[in-house]
């Protein structure tokens, strides 16, 4: 479902999953995060995306100008879990907030797995 605001001038439409893209490219950027990850479910293998498909890691839904994410993560070895997805949490908060406008309303953040990092 996508965003939807209404000005004087007319209406604003942000599809979901340019939402997606940003919040992605925001997470990534968090310290802790390896990356996004993408979970075949037929086999339960977890996989590593690209930059150019972080948005296959998140799900989003919009509902009443709200917008509720589900983060699939891999974390860094060796860093607090609740530290990451603290951090996490608020820096995709506070720029979805600011980028889009709309409230995010829930982040349900999962993590699928442990990368050491070089």
């Amino acid at each position: 479902m996508n965003g939807r605001m209404n000005n004087s001038l007319g209406s604003i439409v942000i599809d979901s999953n340019v939402i997606a893209t940003y919040a992605g490219s925001v997470a990534v950027e968090c310290f802790g995060i390896v990356g996004m990850a993408s979970v075949n479910v037929k086999d339960g293998l977890v996989r590593l995306l690209k930059r150019e498909n972080l948005e296959r890691g998140i799900n989003v839904r919009v509902e009443d100008n709200k917008i509720t994410l589900d983060f699939h993560v891999i974390v860094s070895y060796g860093v607090s879990i609740s530290a990451v997805a603290n951090n996490l949490l608020d820096n995709v908060k506070y720029q979805l907030e600011s980028f889009t406008g709309m409230e995010v309303e829930k982040i349900n953040i999962f993590v699928e797995g442990v990368r050491v990092i070089d």
